[in-house]
């Protein structure tokens, strides 16, 4: 049975527990983070120096980036419909990955840290402007790549990518601010609710 190090609070966590039942894997979860054990810790430092959850472990294997977790255990089960096999399609979905876990998740940061956490840190109005209409302009690029599928974020069924995304769309519709009006957006974060495994590791009442 793999083991996942990590908090149920943090969205990396969630992403990767969503997909453990998409996939009908078993696994364990240990509480790690703030408010739970401490990723400082020299054992769990010797697994991932950056301090970060989640963290995978099967067997002997260590695995830390949460997309890099997806991306093993939609591997690990020969799940071609969530990780295609074909070059092309196979990227397709990566790219929609890796723009969730450079472009967007940046883009949000300060303002999820004003909004969501208070940090007294991120309370400055220009800059938390600034984020929020980042975190917009962001996310109105996912409205427009949903209207040309008419379904998910590459294309007509699920995919890996939505599970990295519908963690983001479910934070940014979450969050306490004024948002456009996304329709494909606000469609495809239902879809995603017909889904048990978002239900209880996505849209749970957590931001």
């Amino acid at each position: 049975m793999i083991r996942i190090l990590g908090k149920s609070s943090s969205i990396n966590v969630r992403k990767v527990l969503w997909l453990c039942v998409e996939l009908g894997v078993s696994f364990e979860q240990e509480e790690w983070g703030s408010g739970h054990r401490s990723t400082q810790e020299p054992g769990f430092l010797a697994l991932n120096p950056n301090a970060m959850v989640p963290v995978l472990l099967d067997g002997a294997l260590v695995l830390w980036e949460s997309n890099t977790i997806c991306r093993y255990l939609a591997a690990r089960q020969a799940r071609h419909d969530l990780l295609p096999a074909a070059p092309a399609e196979r990227a397709r979905v990566e790219q929609w990955m890796d723009w969730q876990a450079t472009e967007l998740n940046n883009s949000w940061r300060y303002a999820f840290m004003g909004l969501v956490r208070n940090s007294p840190e991120h309370q400055d109005p220009a800059l938390l402007a600034s984020s929020m209409a980042n975190w917009h302009r962001h996310m109105r690029m996912l409205e427009e790549q949903l209207s040309r599928t008419g379904a998910f974020a590459a294309g007509a069924q699920l995919t890996l990518a939505d599970i990295v995304l519908g963690l983001s769309a479910h934070r940014w519709l979450s969050a306490p601010m004024e948002r456009p009006d996304l329709p494909a957006v606000r469609a495809y974060y239902e879809r995603l609710c017909e889904r048990p495994g978002f239900r209880t590791h996505g849209a749970n009442g957590m931001p």
